[in-house]
Parts: C-alpha cells; sequence; structure tokens
C-alpha cells in the first residue's frame, strides 16, 4: 500500500492511497505543487486538497512539473476544479506541464476547459552573441 503525503505549511499528512502510487501535494501560498503519479488512486486527496485551497486562495496554482503520471481521472479532477473555481469567481492555473499532461489534456479535449500556463523560454539577449 502507497502512502500519499499532504503538507500544509510546515505540517504533513500522511494519507494511505490503494496500490503503490505515491502522490505528494506540498502548498507554497497559493500554489499547490503535485509530485508523483496522478492517476484513480490518489484522485480524492488532490481533489480535497485543490477545493481546500481554492476556498482559501481566490487563484489557486497547481504545479504539476513533478507529475510523472497522469491519467483520465487526474484530468478530470483538473478540468472539474477549474470549472468549479470559476464558478465562485476563483481561478486555477496549470502550471509546469510535461508532456504526459499536456498529452491527456488534448486526448481528451479537456485543454480547452483549463488554463495551462505558457512555459517562459529564457532568451538570449542579442550583446550576449557573438559573431
Amino acid at each position: 500500500m502507497g502512502v500519499a503525503r499532504v503538507t500544509v505549511g510546515k505540517r504533513t499528512l500522511a494519507m494511505p492511497s490503494l496500490g503503490r502510487t505515491r502522490m505528494d501535494i506540498t502548498t507554497d501560498g497559493p500554489t499547490l505543487v503535485l509530485s508523483g503519479d496522478f492517476d484513480g488512486r490518489c484522485t480524492s486527496q488532490v481533489r480535497s486538497a485543490l477545493y481546500d485551497h481554492l476556498a482559501v486562495h481566490p487563484h489557486v496554482v497547481a504545479d504539476l512539473s513533478d507529475v510523472e503520471v497522469i491519467d483520465l481521472l487526474g484530468v478530470r479532477v483538473l478540468a472539474m476544479a477549474s470549472r468549479e473555481a470559476a464558478r465562485d469567481g476563483h481561478h486555477l492555473t496549470l502550471r509546469g506541464c510535461g508532456p504526459a499532461v499536456r498529452r491527456m489534456l488534448h486526448l481528451s479535449h479537456l485543454i480547452r476547459v483549463v488554463d495551462v500556463e505558457r512555459d517562459v523560454v529564457d532568451e538570449v539577449e542579442p550583446e550576449a552573441v557573438s559573431a
């Protein structure tokens, strides 16, 4: 049996999850940082963390940079949280969506429902490039 750890500030909660998966949820102000496999075995923990955070912050960022795997249930949790946030006048932004997350968002057509933060690409200044 795996463990899902939820960290709020300096407090960490360990919740049992079914199967081998592990999802770590850490808060940093209005940002929720998700790490691990985001699948059906941890959707209830992620859903609770998202809704609890949206109740406190008008704009929440879900950082998915460290999400290695996501399934349709995980994407649907994000889409439903985005929809509920909008209904309540709040906003949810997804940050750091890797290829697996982007692929599932596109395949499920839920990319239209969520706000995905664009990746910032460091540009080289013209003076720094030599001829």
